[in-house]
């Protein structure tokens, strides 16, 4: 059994839907001790081993453990989760990465973005009460969706498919993954046959997008990607670049709430977009935590790691460390990176989708809804893995 060799470390029970990342027990338990133990592994809270650990050559990505950590070891998720290019390492990794990285350029990117701002304006623009919004379902969630759609050639009229399969699919990134099993494994076939009839139009009529990129990809030393490749790589595109981004925004409007000279600032001055999607991240991610596994036994920090241990590294905790960072949230403020997106080989590999379109929304949020604030009836997914409000009512002040 994989283990760690403590001495008087704080435990948490993380595999408790109740437990929250971002609670007052793991910020004190961050004062006491660089590192806790869970029913996973260990739990490391501060910036500065977080960052050394992240890239450590004795620790390789350890997401592919998420599902047995939760009793699922077999079906068709166990197989695409191995599958994602997340949880490859080595030259198949690199290889992967080097066939895919072409779609996710810059340029072609960069191109998307005046039709990002147009879908946020009109998004903001078909609210149906004009001082309030129930704002996952009115804005982060199409916006996500059809992000994807305008990303990939598809119909825009489409993006209920793309979110409502990817909802479900998210379920898993939590701690209630085997209860939530059976729609999750119905979904993720419904968007493989999605995007198999998706790649076979793109061999067939080929156009000058994300999708053609990806089936022509090709290197002489890489060959191309296979279609079972092509296709775990579209399903995890299409969950992927939407759940983040949904979640992502839903969290930047929680912490806009509660620092509304902040979401000023951000009204009068659009091109601090970037950075406000930046001190989100540092501040309240997504991504709770970024997954290692110990590769071989060694000694860290006063610390023994066994071969197999699983290391979350809590990106909240490291990004709120008091040791690097002051307290507060300013978007204007110069910061060390985040951890939001990961790091070092795996770090994010659309994470330019998702600070282009993100940096784009908020700052048109800021200038048209005034003075937001949460109404009642919120609910959230649990604050573990990957967390974010499933409903937020919000109220404002439309601008003139």
């Amino acid at each position: 059994m994989p283990s760690v060799t403590v001495g008087q470390a704080p435990a948490f029970d993380v595999a408790d839907p109740a437990f929250s990342i971002t609670s007052a027990e793991v910020h004190d338990a961050r004062e006491r001790s660089w590192y806790a133990t869970t029913p996973y592994g260990i739990a490391v809270l501060r910036y500065e081993q977080v960052s050394r650990l992240l890239k450590h050559p004795k620790l390789r990505q350890g997401s592919a453990a998420w599902p047995a950590h939760n009793g699922v070891t077999e079906g068709p998720f166990a197989d695409w989760f191995a599958s994602w290019i997340l949880n490859k390492e080595g030259d198949e990794h690199h290889r992967l990465r080097r066939l895919m990285n072409p779609a996710f350029s810059p340029k072609l990117i960069g191109g998307l973005v005046p039709r990002f701002q147009a879908l946020a304006n009109e998004l903001i623009d078909g609210f149906a009460e004009p001082d309030r919004c129930e704002f996952v379902s009115e804005f982060a969630e199409p916006y996500a969706a059809r992000v994807i759609a305008i990303m990939l050639g598809l119909p825009e009229t489409e993006w209920p498919i793309i979110a409502s399969e990817s909802v479900t699919i998210g379920l898993a990134m939590g701690v209630t993954l085997r209860e939530d099993l059976p729609k999750i494994e119905a979904a993720l076939q419904r968007l493989y046959e999605y995007c198999d009839d998706l790649i076979a139009d793109r061999r067939a009529n080929p156009r000058d997008d994300f999708v053609t990129a990806l089936v022509n990809a090709s290197r002489p030393e890489d060959g191309r990607l296979s279609d079972t490749e092509l296709r775990d790589a579209m399903v995890l595109l299409i969950f992927g670049g939407f759940d983040t981004t949904r979640n992502q925004l839903g969290l930047a409007m929680q912490t806009f709430m509660a620092n509304l000279d902040q979401w000023n600032v951000l009204a009068e001055n659009p091109a601090l977009g970037g950075k406000a999607v930046e001190e989100v991240m540092r501040v309240n991610p997504t991504v709770r935590w970024v997954t290692r596994e110990v590769l071989e036994d060694f000694e860290y920090e006063g610390v023994e790691l066994t071969a197999g241990t699983t290391v979350h590294l809590y990106s909240e905790s490291a990004g709120t460390d008091p040791r690097v960072f002051e307290p507060g949230f300013d978007i204007t403020a110069e910061r060390k990176p985040h951890f939001g997106f990961g790091g070092g080989a795996h770090h994010c590999l659309g994470h330019f989708v998702a600070r282009s379109d993100m940096s784009e929304a908020l700052p048109l949020l800021a200038r048209r809804l005034r003075e937001p604030h949460e109404l009642p009836g919120a609910t959230w997914l649990p604050d573990s893995g990957n967390t974010g409000p499933i409903r937020l009512p919000i109220g404002f002040t439309p601008a003139p």
